[in-house]
Parts: C-alpha cells; sequence; structure tokens
C-alpha cells in the first residue's frame, strides 16, 4: 500500500543475490513488457532478486500516471519496504518510458546505486523543446540509458548519462530485440555487481 493506493509487486528471488534491482512499467504499458521481461531474465542470470511494480495509476485502471510528485510518492514507498525486506543489498531501480523517468527522479532520495532507463522518453513526440534532459542529469547517480533509434520520444545526448546505447531499428516499444536490451543492462550490471 501506498499513499497513492495499492501497487502490485511481483519478485523473482535468487538464491544469494548480489543486487535487487526494480522495475517499473511506462505510463500505458505493465510490467510484461517485452523489453522488461528480457532485462528481468538477464539480472536474474547475472545474480540480482528482481521486483517489477505495477504502480498504483494502472492497478486503479488509469492509462495516464498522473502528477509526477505524486508517481514519486507512490515508487518511493515501494521501494522503501522492498529495501528492508531486503536489508543490505545495493539498490538498482529502473523501468521503461516514464518508469524510467521515475527512476531517475527518486534515484537520490531512495538510495539507488544506479538507474536503468529503458526508452526514455527524452520529449514529447515532435516537441523536442519540451527535453526532460535534466530528469537524467538530475539522478544523482549513474544511470544506463537503452533506446532504439526510431524512437518518436527522441533519444538523449550521450553527455546526460553514464552510459547511452542506441539499438538500430528499434522503436519506443524496445520489442524488436528484448533479448539484445536484456544483454546490454546485464553487461552494464555485471561491470558492477
Amino acid at each position: 500500500m501506498t499513499p497513492r493506493g495499492a501497487a502490485l509487486v511481483d519478485v523473482d528471488e535468487v538464491e544469494r543475490p548480489r543486487f535487487l534491482l526494480v522495475l517499473t512499467h511506462g505510463s500505458a504499458g505493465g510490467v510484461d513488457a517485452p523489453d522488461l521481461l528480457a532485462v528481468r531474465e538477464a539480472a536474474l542470470a547475472g545474480g540480482a532478486t528482481v521486483a517489477r511494480v505495477t504502480q498504483p495509476f494502472r492497478r486503479a485502471g488509469a492509462r495516464a500516471p498522473g502528477s509526477p510528485a505524486r508517481q514519486d510518492e507512490a515508487w518511493l514507498a515501494v521501494v522503501k519496504e522492498l529495501t528492508e525486506r531486503y536489508p543490505g543489498l545495493p539498490l538498482v531501480q529502473g523501468g521503461r518510458s516514464n518508469g524510467a523517468r521515475v527512476a531517475c527522479r527518486t534515484a537520490k532520495a531512495a538510495g539507488a546505486d544506479a538507474v536503468v532507463a529503458l526508452a526514455f522518453p527524452l520529449h514529447p513526440p515532435g516537441k523536442p523543446e519540451n527535453s526532460r534532459a535534466e530528469e537524467l542529469r538530475g539522478a544523482g547517480v549513474d544511470v544506463l540509458v537503452v533506446n532504439g533509434d526510431r524512437d518518436p520520444f527522441g533519444v538523449p545526448d550521450a553527455a546526460d548519462a553514464a552510459r547511452l546505447v542506441v539499438l538500430r531499428g528499434e522503436g519506443h516499444d524496445l520489442k524488436k530485440d528484448p533479448a539484445k536490451v536484456g544483454e546490454v543492462v546485464a553487461d552494464w550490471l555485471a561491470g558492477r555487481y
């Protein structure tokens, strides 16, 4: 339960976890998106306990996530509970699209060690003047960004992330080769944990 309603958390544990990876969905999607499932599988193989969070606005049936402040408040409540359940594990948080924005905005407050941002929506389609790059820059921790080169939401600048990987032929959904997305994330995490 969060101050914004009930979230749903699906946890996959490993026997001796090296870190905790907490992931969430985009504004209109769910935690079963192909890229999120591929990252889950790769992270489990790399020694992570993985939690996938369905945010309260999606549980309530809304497609629009609401204000950033409300999303962040709910996210921080969920992450607090998870870090208390798995004390001592380094926290990596992330998500796809809107979930990547939440993970970046809350990284410092959550005590995250790093962020995985899949399909980070740099700007609304056709409105590059409305950049969200400051959310990446303001994360305060290393951020891995994985975007497609055909993403109508744009591709962040490499200088705004610890690592930027742009996948050829991929759109915003990153579903052409989700295994590649998982591989990129696993490689980056393996160098850290």
